[in-house]
This record gives structure tokens, C-alpha cells and sequence, in this order.
């Protein structure tokens, strides 16, 4: 799956042409210069391909003398991640240094630059457009991302521009296990603990991030892609920064893989950009396991691991399915039951279970406690199947699919999870009419 990166200055409307491209208002657009914040991932597709979506404007730290090395550090890491980069200006300020300064980096990476002028809504600002010529990144593509005018262009562009991705990674149904967490969690210790001196010669597959390193494990029985992404590595003494660089990085290793073993570091329990990083993993659909390193560094009452574990389960809710597993990874303890648990959870996530069992489950438990009516309308469940999608989803026939809160999706999530195991596994549910 291809990774677009929306660079540019602040406030020339990254985040508009981003809710634009994912379809929802996940961002927070405002008026003031930085407001944007939050991390900003999403998924888009055209012609039948999907695309990853990352606006860079939320790793913008407020202040303007460092501003500018943001910025720039910004770009660097879109270069170094992204396979197009969106390079945006705005139509009404002209080419500012900032600009100047962005394109000078932009023109010297091998990488598909697209030039985009935001906020042309007449023909006399499409005509203002033509000065971008001066940028040197080609022919501009006119936009206006608040009406959305000029965007099917732009989404052609994209796909002429995205690099065939079919030939990156062999498909061998080998399952592809990814550690991911943040710097400094001990992820190169496990994986060098895990392949011991028996490691296998690197072969670093095209269209991975630099630094992730693939090597097959073949061992006890067990056979699969094990993925180190110990490259999500420290940049500046920024948190946003380096927020945004681990969520950058863990996105592809993530898309890629089919279970997560997030790693915790017991001493900071867990943190935001942990979950973060676990919103990833819930968002795409992958399997998790988490693992809580250096766990021999920390003093114990008799309930520590409990009440750690709870902490862990209560932040995580509502999927709190998840297994947690105490290591020390240079005692090597309890290491093998990471990679055991893995494979189970990549098991769980490829179940099926057959309609005609399914039902003769789930319609009793229905029926005893059947959904609450609302407006005076009964609402009916009749029929439930699992749906042929590569992860666990099922869909529930009903007369009223409207009517049916939340609350009872989670209760029949529940009650699939107390039958069958899909433990670490994230449950799609839907309710359609009959």
C-alpha cells in the first residue's frame, strides 16, 4: 500500500485537503497557524488502490524560532518515508522563503514530488498559479481543497506517480509478525534474543521502511516473517517530533504485517504514543500482542502484575482482548511465550466459524437478551453470519439496523469472545436490514 506525506507551511490547508482525501473531518481545521495537533493518518483509494494518508501539519511544535527546522526536519522525514510527496502552497501569498527553502530540499530527492497551489476558486488565481513554475517541481496541479474542485485530478496524479508496489513483498502465507513500540523499549534486544546466533542473513525487502530488518524464523516448530522496526529511533529533543516520527515509521511496518507485538517498558507503564501506536494497529485490522519489557527492573507487591495488567486493560478499552505478557528481555524470560502467543493470535485472526454454528449460538443468546426497542419499534435480529473478509467481521440481519446503539455491539462482541477465541484479535460488527 503506497504512503502519501502532505507537506508545506502552516496553514496553506494540509489538514482541509486531508479530511478532502479520507472523506471524514478527522483533523481540526482553524483559522490560526499550528493548530493542528493531532497525530493524522488515514486511508483513501482510487481507481481500486488504497492509499495511506499522513498530514504532517500536526507535528508542528508552536514557536517560531524553531519553526522553520521543523518544518524542514518535517519534509526530511516525508522524503525518507513516503513514496509521493504532496508539497503544498497557496495561490494568494505567492512564493514565500519558507517555500523556497521547502521546494530547494524537495527538488533533490529521487522521490514523486506533486506540486499543488491550494485556494484557486476562479479562473484570475489559476491564472496566479502559473508563477509556481519558478519552484522548479514541474507542472502545479490547481486545487481547492475546500470545495474539493481539482481533486480527481490530483487523485490521478497520485496514482500515475505511486510506485508498483505488487513485487515488493513475496507472498510465501508465511505469517508476517512486526515488533513496534517506541524508542528505547528494548525491541532490537528481543529480536536479537528471539534469533539468538543462529540469525539468519538479512535481506532487507524493497518498500520497507530503511531500517525495519525482515528475517525468516524458522525454529521449535514455528515458521514466519519476523519484522524489527528498531529504526524508529530517537530524532531531537521534541516530543511532538518524535511522536510524529515513531507514528510515521510504524505505519508501513504495521500495514505490512499480519500480528503486532507492541513492546511496553514497564518503568513508564504506558504512555500516549503507545497508544498511538496501538490505535494503528486497531485501525488496520491487525492482530496484538503486548509485551511489557523489564519487568526485573520493577520492585513487586504481591498484586504488581494485576493491577499493572488492569491499568493496561482499562486504557486500552474498548479492545482490551489483548494478551499481556511480563518479559525480561536479557534473562530471556518468558521470551519464547511472545512468539508462541503471536502465532496463536495469527490463528485467531484467520477462524472461521460456520453460519449454521454461528446461529445456533448467537440466536439463543439474542434472544434472551434481546436488543431494548426503541421509538415503540421491536428490533429483530434473525440471521448472523461471519463475512468472507481477511479478518474476523460479522454481520447481523435486522429489521431495524438503525435503532442498535454501540453498546450492544460491544455486548455481542462480548458474547462472540466468550465462545470463540479471538484474543488479540480486533472483531468487525455490522448490522444490516434484512
Amino acid at each position: 500500500m503506497g504512503l502519501i506525506a502532505i507537506v508545506g507551511r502552516p496553514n496553506v490547508g494540509k489538514s482541509t485537503l486531508f479530511n478532502r482525501l479520507i472523506g471524514m473531518r478527522q483533523a481540526i481545521v482553524d483559522h490560526t497557524a499550528g493548530t493542528t495537533r493531532d497525530r493524522h493518518y488515514g486511508k483513501t483509494d482510487w481507481n481500486g488502490r488504497e492509499f495511506s494518508v499522513i498530514d504532517t501539519g500536526g507535528y508542528t511544535v508552536n514557536s517560531d524560532d524553531i519553526f522553520e527546522d521543523e518544518i524542514r526536519k518535517q519534509v526530511m522525514l516525508a522524503i525518507e518515508e513516503a513514496d509521493v510527496i504532496l508539497f503544498m502552497v497557496e495561490v494568494s501569498t505567492g512564493i514565500t522563503d519558507l517555500d523556497m527553502a521547502m521546494a530547494d530540499i524537495l527538488r533533490r530527492t529521487d522521490k514523486e514530488v506533486i506540486l499543488i497551489v491550494n485556494k484557486v476558486d476562479n479562473n484570475d488565481q489559476l491564472y496566479g498559479s502559473h508563477e509556481f513554475y519558478r519552484l522548479g517541481l514541474g507542472d502545479p496541479v490547481s486545487i481547492s481543497a475546500v470545495s474539493g474542485g481539482g481533486t480527481g485530478d490530483l487523485m490521478d496524479r497520485i496514482d500515475a506517480a505511486m510506485p508498483d508496489q505488487s513485487g515488493n513483498q513475496e507472498d510465501d502465507g508465511l505469517p508476517r509478525i512486526t515488533i513496534v513500540g517506541r524508542p528505547n523499549v528494548g525491541k532490537s534486544s528481543l529480536t536479537n534474543a528471539l534469533l539468538g546466533t543462529e540469525r539468519n542473513i538479512v535481506t532487507p525487502i524493497a518498500g520497507t521502511t530503511r531500517d525495519s530488518i525482515h528475517t525468516r524464523y524458522n525454529k521449535f516448530g514455528m515458521d514466519f516473517h519476523l519484522i524489527d522496526t528498531a529504526g524508529l529511533r530517537k530524532k531531537g529533543k521534541v516530543s511532538e517530533d518524535l511522536e510524529f516520527y515513531s507514528v510515521m515509521r510504524s505505519i508501513r511496518a504495521i500495514e505490512n504485517s499480519d500480528v503486532c507485538i507492541l513492546m511496553l517498558d514497564a518503568s513508564q507503564g504506558i504512555e500516549s504514543q503507545d497508544m498511538n501506536i496501538f490505535g494503528l494497529i486497531v485501525r488496520n485490522k491487525k492482530g496484538c500482542v503486548i509485551v511489557v519489557n523489564k519487568w526485573d527492573l520493577i520492585e513487586k507487591q504481591t498484586n504488581t502484575m494485576k493491577e499493572f495488567e488492569e491499568q493496561i486493560r482499562s486504557k486500552l478499552a474498548p479492545f482490551n482482548d489483548v494478551p499481556i505478557i511480563f518479559t525480561s528481555v536479557p534473562g530471556k524470560q518468558r521470551i519464547f511465550d511472545v512468539l508462541q502467543t503471536a502465532v496463536n493470535v495469527y490463528h485467531a485472526r484467520k477462524r472461521r466459524i460456520p453460519t449454521s454454528e454461528f446461529n445456533d449460538y448467537i440466536l439463543p443468546v439474542i434472544e434472551h437478551t434481546p436488543p431494548p426497542s426503541i421509538k415503540g419499534k421491536y428490533i429483530r435480529i434473525k440471521y448472523a453470519q461471519q463475512l468472507h473478509s481477511p479478518t474476523p467481521a460479522f454481520a447481523f440481519f435486522v429489521n431495524h439496523p438503525q435503532y442498535l446503539r454501540d453498546s450492544y455491539r460491544r455486548f455481542l462482541e462480548n458474547k462472540i469472545r466468550e465462545r470463540w477465541d479471538f484474543h488479540g484479535v480486533p472483531i468487525q460488527i455490522y448490522f444490516r436490514n434484512k
